[in-house]
């Protein structure tokens, strides 16, 4: 047997099926070089392959431009990152894998960026009557408030951006949020109109909202289409002509930003960088700013799209290094590295990850604990922004308490848990952090309700709850009905406007609490899917907070415990005693379902006992007979009461906390 068949029969006795086989027929025979590649490429992942054309030391930081996109969703910014990358010829037209730099599936369904990518295109312009080579980085970075410090990190490595916006559907929430953080940063903006191929494409007035809103002026705007590429030969040159240099200095001491990592099983903690000053070498030693620990790089090179080797990287140039961090835990984005040789001060903006919002995890099924515990440790490996620390319920076993940057962050990671590693989770309803001030000064931080005292010692004086400065943009007709629900989830108008005859500005302060769980959804069905909602981080605010337990015969239900405003305690309690009682099966005793504040009772619901029928024996006779068989039986039942414990099914535990989400 040949070599090739040799080959070709272990790649199927795999279950791996070569691209070359898949259609069915062969246009041409494959030689042995070529399944060997794609074996390497399946099994063994992409590794980075050497470039010989590419010497980055023709690329001083005046032929360089490093640049983003942020758009909202869905307004064309993955699309246009193909096009730019089809017509600079770093990936051939029509590869057959639409959002190129979207690698999760996440990202692909939902249209979002989760992970910050970056990728190096080379292109010739004429510039003042001479055709010059220039090095643009696309540095594509996440577009929602969650990963906003992610956002300002990346964008402290550009120089300017390309504001999408589409033709049809105009200035929306994330686009007001996007435009200020590029315009806080000191970028350049270039306003690109995207989908004005579209049949309900309205540009000028796309332009007239760029320029009431941003100031923004009308002439300047780009008019693309990235689906049929029409007006796409203008945004590189726009690019070049706009665009600055990055203004480090080669001379300095090496400083570089750390943009986001994640995690290869072969070769460990894979970094995004972006040089500021000075340059970089495979084998130089480096060191982190924020941790004091010390690498040698053990590779570096660009994504041209995927690792390409170099060996060196030099000021103003975007690239990844590979320096032997055994956790994603050690690449903190944002963190500057140096020479471990040199002394330097760190770039300014760093940040320890701070958690915003907090939901328990548990396994649907108890015997599934160490199999979400391996799901959890790997997937935490390329998220080192959540916090996962080990927790039990008397209701629902062993699990995890987890930390996340926001609602959107918590979704993604419950969403990659089950695509990815297959895991099936309980997921408590989500909490924010609150902290709560007692009679003796004291100060204590509560992420999980059910560690807050129920009756402390000390009496609580105070209490804090996050907030969050929301942007809501909305037609006219809605807004009577959108007033009404920022005024119920204890809002605080700070801005009305409109930006045209059409469409109202809207921005609130809210309480985080108030938005975690059906805002949004509350929100798009009152406005027929219409609105949009971006919000920011804001300060604490004092609040008067209470404790609400859950008690199953006196028994407190640690994962349904609340903290909750007092004006909507007695409601919430209610509602949450009513729904736990159509889900808990009757038993042999009668079971008491009470919602308390302390020891103040503030709802409760009773199931009765099943019992027999004792007096069906007694045809007539004295009543004081079937008395004393009445009051043997309840003696009986008490004695069950006292020693039987109530069972939540976890099935029933696991519609009860989706329905009580849809009415927090």
């Amino acid at each position: 047997m040949s070599s090739l068949c040799r080959a070709s029969k272990i790649l199927k006795s795999c279950g791996r099926t070569p691209s070359y086989l898949s259609t069915g027929r062969l246009s041409c025979t494959p030689n042995l070089s070529s399944i060997l590649s794609w074996t390497q490429t399946t099994f063994f992942g992409s590794y980075p392959r050497e470039n010989p054309n590419v010497d980055l030391s023709q690329y001083p930081p005046d032929k360089i431009r490093n640049f983003s996109i942020i758009a909202h969703v869905d307004h064309g910014k993955s699309t246009l990152a193909d096009r730019l990358l089809e017509l600079t010829g770093t990936i051939r037209k029509g590869h057959g894998q639409p959002q190129y730099l979207d690698k999760l599936q996440v990202e692909r369904e939902r249209g979002i960026t989760v992970k910050a990518q970056t990728a190096t295109m080379f292109h010739r312009h004429d510039l003042l009557g001479t055709d010059t080579n220039f090095l643009l980085n696309l540095i594509d970075t996440p577009g929602h408030v969650d990963f906003n410090y992610e956002v300002s990190r990346s964008l402290a490595a550009c120089q300017g951006v390309l504001l999408v916006v589409d033709a049809a559907q105009g200035v929306q929430a994330q686009t007001v949020a996007n435009f200020y953080l590029a315009f806080e940063a000191n970028l350049s903006i270039i306003p690109v109109i995207n989908k004005i191929d579209q049949p309900t494409a309205d540009p000028d007035r796309v332009k007239a909202q760029l320029k009431a809103m941003f100031d923004l002026d009308p002439d300047e705007a780009l008019l693309t289409s990235a689906k049929t590429g029409q007006g796409l030969e203008a945004v590189l040159p726009a690019v070049i002509k706009r665009i600055p240099p990055p203004p480090g200095q080669s001379s300095s001491p090496l400083r570089m930003l750390l943009l986001d990592s994640y995690y290869d099983e072969y070769k460990g903690v894979i970094c995004h960088v972006a040089v500021f000053d000075g340059a970089l070498q495979k084998g130089d030693k480096i060191s982190s700013a924020a941790t004091g620990q010390s690498y040698e790089v053990l590779d570096v090179g660009i994504m041209h799209p995927e690792l390409t080797q170099t060996g060196v990287l030099f000021t103003g140039q975007v690239g990844y290094v590979v320096s032997g961090m055994r956790s994603t835990k050690e690449a903190r984005v944002g963190d500057t590295l140096y020479h471990t040789r040199n002394s330097i001060d760190p770039l300014p903006g760093f940040k320890p990850v701070k958690h915003m919002v907090f939901s328990g995890l548990y396994p649907a099924d108890g015997s599934d604990f160490e199999a979400l515990n391996h799901a959890i440790e790997r997937l935490t490996c390329n998220d080192a922004s959540v916090s996962v620390t080990k927790e039990s319920s008397t209701a629902l076993g062993l699990g995890f308490r987890c930390g996340f940057l926001g609602l959107l962050h918590m979704d993604v990671f419950h969403q990659r848990l089950e695509q990815e590693h297959g895991a099936h989770v309980i997921s408590t309803v989500p909490t924010v952090p609150y902290i709560f001030e007692y009679s003796d000064g004291s100060k204590i931080h509560i992420q999980n309700p059910a560690i807050l005292p129920s009756n402390p010692k000390q009496r609580v004086t105070a209490c804090w709850e996050p907030t969050v400065i929301a942007t809501i943009i909305i037609p006219s007709e809605y807004v009577g009905a959108i007033i009404t629900l920022c005024s119920e989830r204890r809002g605080e108008q700070l801005e009305y406007s409109f930006i045209d005859s059409q469409r109202a500005f809207m921005k609130y302060r809210l309480p985080l609490r108030e938005i975690v769980v059906d805002f949004y959804n509350e929100l798009k069905s009152i406005t027929s899917g219409y609105a949009s909602f971006d919000y920011e981080e804001a300060d604490y605010q004092a609040s008067d907070l209470v404790k609400v337990d859950i008690l199953l015969n006196g028994q407190p239900v640690d994962a349904m415990a609340s903290i909750i405003h007092r004006s909507k305690a007695q409601r919430v309690g209610r509602e949450l005693v009513e729904k736990l009682k159509k889900f808990i099966d009757r038993q042999m005793f009668e079971i008491i379902i009470q919602a308390a504040i302390g020891s103040k009772v503030i709802a409760r619901e009773t199931i009765s006992a099943m019992r027999k029928n004792v007096l069906a024996k007694c045809y007539g006779g004295d009543v004081t007979r079937k008395k004393k068989l009445l009051e043997k039986q309840k003696e009986g039942k008490k004695r069950m009461k006292r020693v039987g414990s109530v069972d939540i099914p976890q099935e029933a535990f696991h519609e009860l906390l989706k329905s009580s989400c849809s009415h927090r």
